[in-house]
């Protein structure tokens, strides 16, 4: 007898009746024993096979035409799930077109796992989002006991659709020559300080200004002074 990890079986439903005696497809997985965790997306129509005490998830797409089952990808961790959390698809992050969340449950800790499409697009992305059941019930537990159906009820996840904000660069350069502000209360500065601010900024540079010639004027007369002794040693070694 095959384990409930070995073989994925996908069933019909036609004309309402739902038939489970065959199934349309059949998809060997694995040889282990582990207890199989399905988690289906109808609004991508794709399905994801966990296997508890396994470190991969296997994802499928189900469609209408034969062969009806389509191995997309497998998505493999170093440690093996001890269970495995969905998350509802109102829930994902529509603006990182993010289409699926895990939530891993290791022996101590609870690790996401974010699956999403990459797209280079900053609009929302409508093929991958239609509209998603959401959290109000179609219908009231008395209803539905007493034998009634209706369809979910429907929301749209544009709402949730967070554009990027694009952030101008923008280059400031600063003038050595501009006031800092005073540490004090702020007051009105008249003419003849503003004079005299300037006047001490500009003694200030020229300050620099000899101070930096000079330097100079010593780094020429050590590199002519370095000079001569090379001359000298190269002639008295000839």
């Amino acid at each position: 007898m095959p384990s409930p990890w070995g073989w994925f079986a996908v069933t019909a439903c036609n004309g309402g009746d739902s038939n489970f005696e065959e199934p349309v497809a059949l998809q060997e997985m694995d040889t282990s024993n582990g207890v199989l965790l399905p988690f289906y997306d109808p609004d991508s129509g794709i399905v994801y096979l966990c296997g508890k005490g396994d470190s991969s998830i296997r994802y499928f797409e189900i469609t209408d035409e034969p062969p009806f089952v389509h191995y997309l990808n497998t998505f493999s961790s170093k440690e093996p799930q001890r269970g495995m959390g969905f998350m509802p698809k109102r829930g994902l992050d529509v603006s990182k077109c993010e289409i699926a969340r895990f939530y891993k449950l290791h022996e101590r800790k609870c690790e996401p796992i974010i699956m999403t499409v990459p797209r280079k697009s900053d609009l929302f992305q409508d093929d991958l989002y239609p509209d998603t059941p959401g959290p109000e019930a179609a219908l009231e537990a008395d209803e539905w006991l007493s034998g009634q159906d209706a369809e979910p009820v429907l929301i749209s996840l544009r709402d949730g659709y967070v554009p990027p904000k694009h952030r101008e660069l923008r280059v400031t350069k600063r003038n050595i020559l501009d006031e800092r502000p005073p540490s004090g209360p702020r007051r009105s500065q008249s003419a003849s300080d503003a004079s005299l601010s300037q006047q001490h900024t500009l003694e200030t540079l020229l300050e620099e200004i000899k101070a930096l010639r000079e330097r100079v004027q010593a780094q020429e007369q050590r590199i002519t002074a370095l000079e001569n002794m090379l001359c000298e040693l190269v002639d008295g070694t000839d």
